[in-house]
């Protein structure tokens, strides 16, 4: 039933995002913002100038909005892997496995196929989480920065920065998958369902690994997405790689990298285990 994927993904691209929008902020104001020292500097002046709430800044849209994200992701994934393979999750062969070429290239085509949704949704969640009371409120809310943008730039401003959030969407979700499936099936018994446990494992291997390489360019494309936000103005990805480099050297792309892994493992091992959870629930698949 391939309906049921992008339920499941939806309902757990949301649990996903409420665990981990709290470091999110932080990391994106590290990467556009030059007036914070550290991490550390970062959280203290986020509490001290906005209190607890500053840490949800922009969550009200994405906690709806990301889920379809993410629902299109795993649900173009995973029928992607079923065509690919013959062998979805109803199929009487359980035992045949899809190869791991297989598996990059279906998260590769989630890439492609989240990409034009994600990248209006990607842009106001920055926009509203670089708001900060010394440097005043543009919008008033995602619906609002929406109306702004459309007004200033158009519709093609709700794109802004869709060329870097492609070079960085494409080749790592299709990374994003390969560790996932290889630790599931080596914890796992061939022709069995994976345990919860090596649900968590998996999925959070996976988020590590996958931003650890999708850093350097969520860098460029967080900073593409700020121009006309209150950021600074940038010609393209290759002239942000540019400047940034000239200006800041090659440490710049790895701005954010320490709170993308520490985030990333809690966040994409519940966004993994809430998927196969629902999954197994809604196709009467027995739990190991």
């Amino acid at each position: 039933m391939p309906f049921v994927e992008f339920v499941a993904g939806w309902i757990s691209g949301a649990v996903g995002l409420v665990v981990g929008h709290p470091l999110d902020t932080v990391k994106v104001r590290l990467q556009t913002q030059a007036v914070y020292r550290g991490i550390f500097d970062c959280v203290a002046k986020t509490y001290k100038h906005e209190g607890f709430r500053g840490f949800f800044k922009g969550m009200s849209f994405p906690v709806v909005s990301v889920a379809i994200s993410n629902a299109v992701t795993f649900g173009s994934y995973t029928n992607a892997l079923d065509y690919l393979t013959r062998s979805g999750h109803n199929n009487s062969d359980q035992s045949k496995q899809s190869s791991l070429t297989t598996v990059f290239v279906a998260g590769c085509f989630s890439g492609i196929a989240q990409l034009f949704v994600s990248a209006p949704i990607d842009l106001v969640k920055v926009r509203l989480q670089n708001q900060t009371k010394s440097g005043g409120n543009k919008y008033r809310g995602p619906i609002h920065c929406i109306a702004v943008i459309l007004r200033e730039d158009g519709v093609k401003g709700l794109f802004r920065g869709i060329w870097a959030l492609a070079l960085r969407d494409v080749p790592c979700l299709g990374l994003y998958f390969l560790p996932y499936e290889l630790i599931c099936r080596m914890l796992t018994e061939k022709g069995k369902q994976p345990g919860n446990t090596a649900v968590l494992l998996a999925g959070g291997v996976a988020g590590v690994v996958t931003w650890a390489c999708a850093t350097p360019m969520d860098v460029v494309k967080a900073r593409l997405q700020m121009c006309g936000g209150g950021g600074r103005m940038y010609s393209g990805v290759l002239n942000c790689i540019t400047v940034s480099v000239r200006e800041e050297g090659m440490r710049v792309f790895f701005k954010g990298l320490l709170l993308n892994s520490v985030r990333a493992f809690p966040v994409n091992a519940v966004t993994f285990l809430s998927f196969e959870m629902l999954l197994r629930a809604m196709t009467n698949l027995p739990k190991d």
